[in-house]
């Protein structure tokens, strides 16, 4: 694995963290009691962003390490991925 492999995979893992990560402990605006103007109901009462791409990093910096682990131990070859045969082995 070379180093934009590495660096496409660690911010593939990174988004697919924060995607999960964004909607827990999700309370909308409408929750709180406390619409502000101009705003759907459904808009977040507060964001927490930050923390949450803290939280994002931690697991995702885990997450890489196990893929990277894996990949440059050989457990797992494209010769394993070949389903179809279509490298002629």
């Amino acid at each position: 694995m070379n180093l934009t492999g590495a660096i496409v995979l660690f911010v593939t893992i990174w988004f697919m963290v924060f995607f999960i990560v964004l909607p827990i402990r999700f309370q909308s605006q409408d929750e709180a009691g406390e619409v502000v103007p101009g705003t759907p109901r459904s808009a977040p009462a507060e964001a927490n962003v930050g923390k949450k791409a803290k939280i994002t990093s931690a697991i995702a910096v885990v997450l890489w390490g196990l893929a990277v682990w894996v990949i440059m131990s050989g457990m797992v070859t494209m010769a394993d991925l070949d389903w179809f045969n279509r490298m002629g082995r």
